[in-house]
């Protein structure tokens, strides 16, 4: 049976406090409203969904997504406000997509000067290995994006993937960056 969220704004909302435990529960989906690194699912507040989380699972048949008036909200009209909120939404959605598909738990990067941060097992269980951009096969990155993004992810203490997509966006080749002090 499919989870129902709220959309408001840029957010999706899970109100029903059981349904946002069993939602965060089965692949951390979200963040609890008012807790930064929730531990386990057992929480008291609201859960809220990113536009790409919610997209997913509305896609996946796993979340329903309604209006503040009740009127349903259709997938077509969650990707509308999608590609308001992310450039290139198509192509980030699709590492996106890959990445959770393949089990790991992905979170907005934004913090870290990237697109995603991606888990193994979950925030606050264990640390995002993985610091991911995403790129167009065509699209030029320079070396000192490169150096900057490296830098940055080791100080941090995690890897720098590039997520590079064709053009017709059905591959993605991985390029992680190790980093070696001299």
């Amino acid at each position: 049976m499919p989870f129902t969220g709220q959309l408001i704004e840029n957010r999706i909302f899970i109100h029903d406090l059981s349904e946002s435990r069993c939602l965060f529960g089965e692949g951390y989906y979200g963040k609890p409203l008012g807790i930064s690194k929730p531990k386990n699912n057992e929480f008291d507040s609201p859960l809220v969904l990113d536009l790409i989380e919610g997209y997913y699972l509305n896609v996946n048949k796993k979340l329903n997504v309604f209006k503040r008036d009740g009127k349903s909200v259709t997938s077509n009209e969650i990707l509308k406000e999608c590609k308001k909120q992310y450039v290139n939404f198509e192509v980030k959605y699709r590492v996106f997509e890959s990445l959770r598909d393949k089990a790991y738990v992905v979170t907005p990067g934004i913090k870290f000067g990237c697109d995603f941060a991606v888990y193994i097992h979950g925030p606050g269980i264990d640390h995002a290995p993985f610091l991911v951009k995403v790129l167009m096969e065509n699209e030029k990155l320079t070396s000192i994006d490169i150096v900057l993004a490296g830098r940055l992810a080791t100080t941090v203490k995690k890897q720098f993937i590039l997520a590079i997509v064709d053009q017709v966006g059905h591959s993605i080749r991985f390029v992680g960056f190790d980093w070696w002090r001299a």
